[in-house]
């Protein structure tokens, strides 16, 4: 059985998970120490440290039987477990998305291979050239066709609004402002949604620190927030990351474009307005008024 000491949530992760998913999470949490225990002993692993994000808890281990390190990951929201099952086995023969070992969407849990060396690209730079074919694997790995009946994945448009709809709900405190900029960037950003010209297999939450660094200097996603829509949407947080300046924007635009086949400068430029009052709504929360945060909300529609 696992140690409880890794179990049994801290209060500022049971904070995050409630802030996510509302009341109603509380009961999970209370429940994670006996879910995890009998997860870990279905699939026979032993649990070595704890972890995690808002939506969900992570817990780094390895296999008894073999001694694999891996990770299970489990979520308070089923749907959201399906989702990333879903898109993971679409992915499982892309060596750029981390690979799904065991599901049970039913009960929000996920065993997923341990990436090696595994430390995030957040923080510890990363190349273009290594971002570029992140970004391709990820446009030519998966399906070509839409998902079929049954699919837990649902259109970009359904994550685009989700996005929007948390960064409103925070928004009250800084004023009218913020909320117009919001409402303005989410109906641009709905728009593109609607208007793709192709559609594929999206990550959705691609940004450094969902990106690791693998095997032989290569980039490994994990933790999609998956969809069906723009593979365009999956580029931004590469466009705008260390940016502050047009320039240096549109150059960064135009190398992403050289790299990735099928990528467009022009929706990917309208993403980066979009999206990029997101981050300048997070900025402004955090009273930062430096030249980061005043690019951001130049950029903003």
């Amino acid at each position: 059985m696992p140690d409880t000491r890794l179990t049994v949530l801290p209060p500022p992760a049971r904070a995050r998970l409630l802030a996510r998913f509302g009341p109603d999470a509380d009961a999970w949490c209370d429940a994670l120490p006996a879910q995890v225990a009998a997860l870990a002993d279905r699939w026979g692993l032993e649990l070595l440290a704890a972890g995690g994000g808002g939506t969900s808890r992570v817990f780094r281990g390895r296999r008894r039987e073999d001694g694999r390190a891996v990770w299970l990951k489990v979520t308070p929201d089923p749907g959201v477990a399906a989702e990333e099952a879903e898109a993971l086995t679409a992915w499982e023969r892309t060596p750029a998305v981390v690979g799904l070992l065991a599901a049970d969407p039913g009960a929000g849990a996920l065993l997923l291979d341990a990436v090696e060396p595994g430390t995030p690209v957040r923080g510890q730079g990363w190349e273009l050239g290594r971002v570029g074919e992140l970004l391709r694997q990820l446009r030519e790995g998966g399906p070509a066709e839409p998902p079929g009946e049954g699919s837990a994945l649902r259109p970009l448009a359904h994550r685009v609004g989700l996005l929007f709809d948390l960064a409103l709900r925070r928004a009250g405190p800084d004023g009218p402002a913020a909320e117009i900029r919001l409402r303005r960037a989410r109906a641009q950003a709905l728009e593109l949604a609607a208007s793709a010209p192709v559609g594929r297999l999206v990550h959705g939450d691609l940004h450094p620190g969902n990106v690791l660094h693998g095997p032989d200097g290569s980039l490994v996603a994990i933790d999609p927030r998956p969809a069906w829509g723009d593979p365009d949407f999956d580029a931004v947080d590469w466009a705008l990351d260390g940016v502050v300046g047009v320039d240096v924007l549109d150059e960064r635009v135009g190398l992403l474009v050289e790299l990735v086949p099928g990528l467009s400068a022009d929706r990917l430029h309208g993403w980066v307005r979009a999206l990029g009052a997101l981050l300048a709504a997070s900025a402004v929360r955090a009273r930062r008024d430096d030249a980061r945060t005043r690019f951001l909300l130049a950029l903003t529609p």
